[in-house]
This record gives C-alpha cells, sequence and structure tokens, in this order.
C-alpha cells in the first residue's frame, strides 16, 4: 500500500448508524430492509417520461407533490427527527452535509441549493451552515469521507450526511442524449445489460464519535481519485479506481483477504461494469461477493453512496447478501463474483464503492462492531 503520510491519519472510533431513507420502499430503513429481502423493486415503466413520450423504468416515489425535491426533504427530516431526537439536530456540535448532484432545479436560474440550506435551517434548528457536496455519481461517498474529515477536529462531536436527488425532466433528459437509458428494469454487470434507470431517493446517515445511536458500524477510512480519462466516459483500466481503493484499504490498515463484500457503483452499462470488473481484478478483489444495489433504486445520483451505504449496513446487521438484482449472465470480460441469490452470510469488513462523470471514483471501508 505504500508508506503511510499524514493523509492516512483519521480519527479513532467513529461509528455510522441509521438515519432514515425515502425511496418508492416506503419510509425508513425496515421497509427498505424487507423490501430487498423479498426481491422486490422499485423501478417500473413511467408512461411517456423521456423527451419523445419514450416509456421509460424509474425509480419514482408516487406520494411526492408540488416541488419534488423540496417535498423529498421535508418528509427525510421530518422521519429523522422522529429516529434522532431534536436536539442531536440542533446541536452546535453537529455538522449536516449534503450530498446532491441537481438540488432543486426548479429553482434556475437562481441558486439550486438555497432550498436545501433554508429547509435545513428551519426543519432542525441547527446554527451551523450546511456543507453542499456536488461531485457527479460519487457524491455521496465524498459527503461521507468528507464528515469524517470534520470529525477529525473538535469543533464538531457529529455529521449528518443527508444524500438526496429528485426526478427532473432535465436528469431523465440528460441520460436519453447520452444514449444511457434502458428500455428495461438495468440489469448491473449482465451480458444483456441495456443501461441505467435513473431513480430518486433521500437518505440520511448519521457519523458520531459516539457508539450510543443503536446499531453501528466502525468507519475505518475512505478515499477518492480521478482517473482524468473523459468527462462522461470512464478509464478503460480502472486507474482511478484502483487508486480510491488502495488508498481507503491503507487508510482503513485493512487488507484485501479481510474484505467480505463489496457494493460497486454497477450502473448496467457497457463501459462502467465493464471498467469495475478490471478494477477489481486488478486489486485481486474479483473472488469478493459483489452486487449493486441500482436494481433495486435506479440511479439515485447524490443519494446512491448514502442509500446504498445505508442497505450495506443493514446487510451486515442482519447477516444477509442481497442478490444483484437483474443478473443473470455474466457480462463483463473480467470475472467477478456478483451475487445472484440473496442468502445469509456473516459479514464484517464491507467495501463501498463509486464512479462518476468527469473522472470521479470514491471507496469507503466499514466494519461490524459487534
Amino acid at each position: 500500500m505504500g508508506t503511510t503520510t499524514g493523509l492516512e491519519k483519521r480519527v479513532k472510533n467513529l461509528f455510522l448508524s441509521y438515519g432514515t431513507i425515502v425511496s418508492p420502499f416506503g419510509i425508513g430503513i425496515q421497509s427498505h430492509f424487507e423490501g430487498f429481502k423479498s426481491g422486490n423493486s422499485g423501478l417500473r415503466k413511467i408512461e411517456k417520461s423521456g423527451f419523445n413520450s419514450e416509456n421509460w423504468f424509474l425509480g419514482k416515489i408516487d406520494t411526492l407533490s408540488g416541488n419534488r425535491y423540496n417535498h423529498l426533504l421535508e418528509i427525510a427530516l421530518t422521519d429523522l427527527k422522529k429516529t434522532k431526537g431534536e436536539k442531536l439536530l440542533s446541536d452546535k456540535k453537529t455538522l449536516f452535509l449534503v450530498s446532491t448532484t441537481k438540488a432543486n432545479l426548479d429553482a434556475l436560474p437562481n441558486d439550486t441549493f438555497a432550498s436545501t440550506r433554508q429547509l435545513i435551517r428551519d426543519l432542525t434548528n441547527n446554527p451551523n451552515e450546511p456543507i453542499v457536496i456536488s461531485n457527479a455519481c460519487i457524491t455521496g461517498v465524498v459527503a461521507v469521507n468528507s464528515a469524517a474529515d470534520f470529525l477529525q477536529t473538535d469543533e464538531f462531536n457529529d455529521a449528518i450526511i443527508i444524500g438526496i436527488d429528485a426526478l427532473f425532466d432535465f436528469v431523465v433528459y440528460g441520460f436519453q442524449s447520452l444514449y444511457a437509458l434502458s428500455d428495461e428494469p438495468c440489469r448491473p454487470f449482465d451480458k444483456e445489460r441495456k443501461g441505467i434507470s435513473i431513480g430518486e431517493a433521500c437518505g440520511i446517515l448519521h457519523l458520531s464519535k459516539s457508539n450510543i445511536y443503536g446499531f453501528s458500524v466502525a468507519y475505518l477510512g475512505g478515499a477518492s481519485s480521478n482517473d482524468a480519462n473523459h468527462i462522461s466516459g470512464p478509464s478503460r483500466t480502472g486507474e482511478g479506481l484502483v487508486r480510491a481503493v488502495q488508498r481507503s484499504l491503507a487508510r482503513a490498515n485493512v487488507a484485501v483477504s479481510e474484505i467480505d463484500f463489496i457494493s460497486a457503483h454497477g450502473t448496467g452499462t457497457q463501459y462502467n461494469d465493464e471498467m469495475e470488473s478490471i478494477a477489481l481484478n486488478r486489486l485481486k478483489l474479483n473472488n469478493v461477493p459483489v452486487n449493486s444495489m441500482k436494481g433495486y433504486f435506479g440511479h439515485t445520483l447524490g443519494a446512491a453512496g448514502v442509500i446504498e451505504l445505508m442497505m450495506c449496513m443493514a446487510s451486515m446487521e442482519n447477516s444477509i447478501l442481497f442478490e444483484s438484482k437483474g443478473f443473470k449472465n455474466q457480462g463483463t470480460s473480467e470475472h467477478i463474483n456478483v451475487i445472484s441469490k440473496t442468502h445469509e452470510a456473516k459479514i464484517n469488513t464491507v467495501l463501498k464503492t463509486a464512479s462518476g462523470f468527469g473522472g470521479g471514483n470514491a471507496a469507503i471501508v466499514i466494519r461490524k462492531t459487534s
């Protein structure tokens, strides 16, 4: 892994616990665990959702109305107050970080992040200015790693990480213009995969110096990198992802042999899935069980890293590995151990990865505490 530098130093004993998730599966972690375990999907055909009235499979929340983004954030923050309590959320030593790629697009041409800051202030009474992070599809993972950096100081004891993006025509039309959308539910890593299914969700994680908030996992370390390959296409060699994972493992002081499960980015596009298979082989992680959760949620952009990390925690808590929904036959040049059937398994240490437009790659390592 190379010599450890100051960059590898992290506060010991940081813990991740559940906040909440809002998606087509419902509200709260329990509804999502039950939905995953039952093999359900939040994806469905949405009539005339395309630029030319095509029918795309999307992860759309039926209960949202008016401004979808603001309503989604309101629902999530309201549920968070029930699970975490107003005292924690309003504490001056609690920092809010927001992971989103587009935020409130209805606000254009004005600041699309303004309503996010206002809603957090109004609904939590937190005195700190929220930190907004927007780095394409790796944003959620970067936000958690950034929260860990903030907790290295004495200024904050807790961080609330909100991952959120809503379905707007702008987003659907944009991926359609790239010929990246699938006309069936996405099938990550499968031979017959056709592309992405877009979804919407809000997930909220709690990172703390204290292990007193119910089930939690230890945050061991994380990192990001950029492959500088193309504005939308990943490196053909997986170089950026390899570097992000290597640095994450070094910071976490974890060996490749200790990883029990990998939650991959797995968009269902030809180039992303191929790149990830190459990277995992280069890292000697090709035999570790791996899945993509995009077949359940769709690609939820800024929410993806947060909600997928929470489902990793649910896997660890309940000793279960979820199938990579939509996967049937290996569709990448390099073999990886894609989970084809949900089953019980002991999971202690998990690697979560993400890759995105602009060459971004990121990773996190977490471990079960008991």
